[in-house]
């Protein structure tokens, strides 16, 4: 396992030198990663001793240290640099791997740092997922608990609303009304009346009241009939008399 602790997260930062993007290959790829502003490279690596001294890179094999390495090449577009420790000709222990993509230079991370990564993105999911349900909750001694949705508002905006259906008056208030609707007829009789549906309202002066039927006169003769027979009436009927033979 490797024991190496980086003193800088450099996962977060990448380098490119533009001029330099032309003419990569897989002889200048290494030359490249070694320029001086590339934060990514360690000047007291094993290569750079071997630039200084105008060796070759076999020469390598021979040292002992830290060492960069040419891992894959895809030209011109993809180029994987390795980062090891070298204990011997034959041992060596892999510290960081570089990836060279279109000329711009990128840490790849460990895996312990995609799984922190990975974790913590999904902690955070579920923590906001837990929040945003929470804040929907509500809670009321009577009803307990329940959900509030926000696009239930807006569904409750835009539907149409329900006419509310006018009670009926009661039974005091039409009497009431009834009996100050008598009052004021009372104190202030109409002008105008409407005789017929449709027609136009006269005055109450103009209309003519019907003249009363005057009473028939009646005849002495028929006065006495009557007088009889209401006598006859009260002394009743007469008595019936016994024939002689």
């Amino acid at each position: 396992q490797c024991g190496f602790i980086f003193p800088d997260n450099l996962l977060g930062i990448s380098w490119v030198d533009s001029s330099w993007i032309p003419i990569l290959n897989n002889g200048s790829v290494l030359d490249y990663f070694s320029e001086r502003s590339n934060p990514f490279y360690d000047r007291t690596c094993n290569n750079e001793v071997v630039k200084m001294q105008r060796m070759t890179l076999d020469h390598l094999n021979q040292m002992v240290g830290v060492e960069y390495i040419l891992l894959h090449a895809q030209e011109p577009i993809l180029f994987i640099i390795r980062k090891q420790q070298r204990q011997s000709p034959t041992q060596v222990m892999p510290l960081a791997d570089y990836y060279i993509i279109a000329g711009v230079i990128y840490q790849a991370p460990d895996l312990g740092s995609v799984i922190n990564s990975r974790v913590l993105t999904a902690v955070h999911g579920i923590q906001s997922a837990f929040e945003e349900a929470m804040s929907y909750c509500r809670y009321h001694p009577s009803k307990g608990y329940w959900w509030h949705f926000k696009d239930q508002e807006e569904r409750e905006k835009t539907k149409p609303k329900a006419k509310k259906k006018e009670e009926p008056s009661s039974i005091f208030q039409r009497q009431r009304v009834d009996a100050l609707l008598l009052d004021l007829r009372q104190k202030f009789p109409p002008r105008f009346v409407q005789q017929k549906p449709g027609e136009k309202p006269v005055p109450v002066d103009q209309i003519k009241k019907d003249p009363e039927p005057a009473p028939e006169a009646v005849k002495p003769e028929e006065k006495e009939t009557v007088k009889n027979s209401q006598s006859a009436g009260a002394k009743g009927p007469p008595e019936k008399r016994m024939r002689l033979q």
